[in-house]
Order: C-alpha cells, then structure tokens, then sequence
C-alpha cells in the first residue's frame, strides 16, 4: 500500500525587469497587463506580466496491491491485483489576459482584429476529479523444453467514468446543443470489458547460452485518465467562464474588444466529448535476437510493432463552418465568413474523440562491447515510422509542431507522420577507465590514477511540421483556424520542398500556391516537410581521489563536463514561421525563417563531489 502525492504551479509569470509588463492600462481584460497577440509574419507576443494559462495542481493517488507466486514442475504462476483512487484537485485560469488574433500583418496595422479569447475573471472556480482503477492479472511462465520458455498470460483492467466532488461537470452531449449537460455521467464506460491477452516465447536455438530470440504480443488498455479531460472541464461553463468573439470591429484593439465578450452568454466555451467512446487500447508485438558473438561484445537486432485502435483525437475548437466535399477537395462558402457555424450559442467548443488510429514499426539494433573490468562502448540504432492521424491527447496542438485543430469530421485527411516521429536515431555511448600506473612512485599514482573519460554521441532526424495559412483563410470561423493547407508544386527545383542547411529560407515557398478559390482547402498532407536533424557530443572527464585515511570508500571526485562539444548549431523547424500564407492569400515574407535551436551551444561544467 501507498500514498503518492504531487503539489505543483505552472505557467507563472515572474517581472521581467520592464515596468511596461505589469501596468493594466495597456490591458484587455480589467486588472490584467496586456494580452497575447498573434499576427502572421511576427514571433507570437506572449502577452504582459500574469496573462498566459496557469494551473495549480494537487494530485493524491492511494494505491495498493498484492502479487503472489506458485511454482511448481516446469511453471511459473504469478498472479495479483491493483486498486488505486485518485484524488486529482487543480485550479486552473486559461488565458487571463486574452489572446487577440489577426489575420494579417495590414489588418494588424490597421487595428482590424480577427479574435478575442479570454477569461471572465469573476468565474474561475478550483476542481476535484476523482477516479477509481482496478486490475488483476494471471500469468504462467512455463518451461516447456530446456532451451524454450512460453509465457502466457491475461490482465483485467478498469476505471469508473471520472466524476468531479462537487458536481462541476459540463459537457455538451452533441456538438449543435444549445445548453450542455451538468453532472454525472461524464462519458459512458469503455473499460467494463477490458480483458488483455498476452503471449511470448524465450528461445536458445544453439542450445549454448549464446543466442537467444524472443517474442510476444499483447493488448494494453489506455484507460480515460482525468488528464484527457481536465483542459475542457476546467475552463468550461458555466462552472469556468471562458469567452471569445470573432469578427471583431475595427479599432476595438487593445480594449473596446472585451465589451463583445461579456455582451451575450453565446460567447462562452464548452466542451464536448464523444458520449459512447469505443475501447481504447494498443497491442503491441515484438520480435528480437541477441547473440554474443565474441567475449563481451554482444549484437541484438529486433523488429517492434503496434497499432492502436479508439484513440483519443482532440481539436481546440469544433464549432465552425462544415465544408463540402467537391472532386478537388473541401470546399467552404464563398465570400470568406458566410457560413454559419455549427452552434451559434457556444464561443468555442473544446471536443474530444475516440476516433484515432496510430501505427508504429521500428527496427532496433545495438551492440555493446564490454572492455576490461570497468569500461564499455554501446551503440543502438532505431529505424521507424508512426503514423496517426492525431497526436494530441489532452489538447489539439500538444507540441509545438502540432496542428491545434485538425479535422474532425474526416480523421483519413489527417492521416500523417505523428507530431513526435523521428525517423532514424543513432546513439553512441562510452566510458573508458584509464588503468592505474604500475610503478610504486605514491605523487605520480595520485596524479595519474583514478581517472575516468565518458562520451555520449547523438544524431537523429529532425521532427515533421505542416505549414499552411495563418488566420481564417477559408473562413471556418474557428477560434484556432490554422487548419489550411496550400497546394504543392511539382516541377524543376521541386523535387524537394525543403532547402536544407539554410536557416534564412529552410522552407522552398516557390514549391507552394494558393488553392483558386481561396475557400478550397490545398492538398498538401500532415507533416510532410521535416525540420533540421540533430547532431551532439557530450564529453565528461572524472578524476577519482580515495582518501584511505578516511575509509576505503571516501572519495573526492572531481568533475568536469562538457556540453555540446563542438558547439554545433542544432537548428530546431521554423515553427514561428511555419505559415507561408496569410488569411488573404498573400505571401508572408519570412516564411521558413528559423529562429531557434534544439540545443544550447557549448557548456561548460566543473564539480567537486564527495562519496562515502
């Protein structure tokens, strides 16, 4: 048995040593400093001093479990449960300050905002979710030759539907209601027939002790935890009073804005879940050898799959205008912002599905050669590819590659790399002990002993990004809009859509059009451009000093280590200047402009530790 408990606060803001970022009289929201702004073309503006989304959780899981095991002959029983109760109660204010959006830089020039999101700052209460999982399992390890081992096994897991202490749920049961649904049940339970099979094998074919191949596959249930809901019950009405207007009237930038906020509750954010949710869970298989092919060094190769089925898909904003299916794509209403809406009576609807798909194939292989009693080189290399068509669980846009709201009436158009693929990774790793000398001279033992050299060798490619449109091109009327996409080019200088090695202009623009008309989604897919690899090496040097008159093991180890060795810049995807296009068809200037690195540069650190 057990108690664990966590107590964190994130997303804080601390003063920044310029008066300007805490003073109310460049605010949107009454008694908060200015808020954010997003203009295409422009690094995002996070807003003044105390404006961007914070939480403060506290997190209480009581758990216990049990497990016992029977041998007997060539078996192996071993079978347990698990009961565990979570006590998840947080406190949560999205975005205080309110966060503009302009669809271009001119309308940005000539104070023509697009949106406005932000809290009411009279409605922001705490939550307490509450949760209850259990589980048991059997499994046999059954011996059945000398050199064959088969495991067998079958796991049952569960979890009550998520309620909250007080009763402050909300949800709308169909995205088009006009009032949501307060209080239990959330969702329906998925979980009553979690029942998950598993089976592998452990095989020496040469009978030596030297090879070996396993295998096996299982299901593994994803359980609906809180963390997939907390983001739309913890800022959703009426219990949390989040609102946003589109279309806004020239001029109302920074404060006459917030008046459309307060002025009707059709302004406000809900949140939809899929009422009937299919079982969400993976299975997973594996199949792997290893053999030792000289003394200490050791090769294993192996191919790792899995494919998971009712995966949580999330998009920051449901209620927009639906488009028409025509032979060159979706198509919305034409002039841009005629269409109507899903749900008139909602600002924005946070929803969350159980429609995803996801596949994952890798293949895996590392060797290690053991040198002497204490030094060892390692290497792995990892092959793979996940394709989903969603990577975001609690909200749309995850990462920060992500698309924030993909579509969700046709989850086959997402259907791309994952936001966090990473195609091929190499990893090589040493520790090299430098032997002591073997003459008796005592000062020149000291100064030449102990020491110990240590490396760590990374490259890998980079991670994949879409770019598109920045603002409401197409007219969806969403609050989170980005989810156009230009047609691709073919034709010389085409054949890739990247200029790689060059931060200034990483993304070839010439390669891109804007669909005719501007209403027709392009058919460029998901993540299909990838960002820079990575390529670094750490170096640590350690010298050991035994201090014997103390104890045998006191030891006053001197450190120095050493980051990013040849200071290489590691350039991270131009995900501030993703977008190529504005909402009105014009080119953004410095589109595939990259502004930050996945790495810092060289670092430098020293350290005197003791042991005893």
């Amino acid at each position: 048995m057990g108690i664990y408990r966590v107590v964190a606060t994130t997303g804080l803001t601390f003063p920044s040593g310029n008066p300007a970022a805490g003073d109310w009289s460049f605010g949107t929201v009454p008694g908060h400093a200015a808020a954010e702004v997003t203009v295409p073309g422009i690094t995002m503006f996070t807003g003044g001093l105390g404006t961007t989304t914070n939480f403060h959780f506290h997190w209480t899981s009581i758990q216990a479990y049990d497990d016992a095991t029977w041998t007997r002959a060539n078996h192996s029983l071993k079978l347990g449960f698990g009961i565990e109760r979570i006590r998840d109660n947080k406190l949560g204010v999205s975005t205080p300050g309110g966060e503009f959006l302009f669809n271009s830089i001119s309308d940005f020039l000539t104070n023509k905002p697009f949106s406005l999101a932000a809290a009411i700052p009279s409605a922001v209460s705490p939550r307490g979710f509450r949760q209850t999982i259990a589980g048991a399992y059997v499994q046999d390890d059954w011996r059945w030759r000398p050199n064959l081992t088969i495991n067998l096994g079958l796991r049952y897991e569960m979890s009550t539907v998520m309620t909250e202490a007080h009763g402050k749920l909300t949800v709308l049961r169909k995205i088009t209601d006009a009032m949501p649904h307060l209080g239990d049940p959330l969702i329906s339970n998925p979980t009553l027939r979690n029942f998950e099979p598993r089976v592998g094998f452990s095989w020496d074919p040469m009978r030596d002790g030297l090879t070996a191949v396993s295998g096996g596959f299982g299901i593994f249930d994803v359980l609906p935890l809180p963390y997939l809901f907390q983001m739309n019950e913890l800022f959703s009405a009426p219990f949390f009073e989040s609102a946003s207007a589109r279309n806004l009237l020239a001029g109302t930038y920074p404060v006459a804005a917030y008046a459309a906020l307060t002025a009707s509750t059709n302004t406000l954010r809900q949140a939809y879940f899929e009422p009937k949710p299919g079982r969400n869970y993976v299975m997973q298989w594996n199949l792997t050898m290893q053999r030792e092919l000289l003394a200490g060094l050791s090769l294993r190769a192996g191919y790792v799959g899995s494919r998971a089925v009712h995966q949580p898909f999330r998009t920051e904003d449901a209620d927009i205008v639906l488009p028409t299916l025509t032979p060159q794509g979706y198509l919305w209403p034409s002039p841009v912002g005629s269409g109507t809406r899903l749900n008139p009576n909602a600002g924005r609807i946070t929803a969350g599905f159980w429609d995803g798909r996801s596949d994952y194939d890798a293949l895996q292989i590392q060797i290690k050669k053991k040198v002497g009693s204490a030094s060892q080189l390692a290497g792995s290399y990892t092959w793979s590819k996940t394709i989903d068509t969603g990577s975001g669980s609690m909200v749309g846009d995850e990462y920060t590659n992500s698309i924030s709201s993909p579509l969700f009436f046709n989850l086959k158009r997402n259907r791309g790399l994952a936001d966090f693929n990473v195609s091929q990774n190499l990893n090589v790793n040493y520790t090299w002990v430098l032997g002591t000398p073997k003459w008796k001279l005592g000062f020149a033992v000291w100064v030449l002993g102990g020491w110990q050299l240590g490396g760590v060798f990374q490259a890998s490619t980079g991670v994949p990004f879409t770019p598109g449109f920045a603002g409401d091109s197409l007219g969806v009327g969403s609050t989170e809009p980005n989810i156009d996409v230009p047609n691709v080019l073919t034709g010389p200088g085409c054949g890739s859509y990247l200029n790689a090695g060059n931060p200034n202009h990483y993304i070839r623009t010439q390669c891109f059009e804007v669909p005719k008309p501007i209403t027709l989604r392009g058919n460029l897919g998901r993540n299909t451009l990838t960002g820079p690899g990575l390529l670094n090496f750490d170096l640590s040097v350690v010298k050991n000093n035994y201090v014997k008159r103390v104890s045998d093991a006191f030891n006053v180890q001197f450190r120095a280590e050493f980051f990013n060795v040849f200071n290489r810049a590691n350039f991270a995807p131009p995900l501030d200047n993703r977008n190529i296009f504005d909402a009105t068809g014009a080119p953004i200037s410095n589109a595939g402009l990259i502004t930050s690195t996945q790495t810092p540069s060289r670092q430098i650190q020293l350290a005197l530790k003791i042991i005893w």
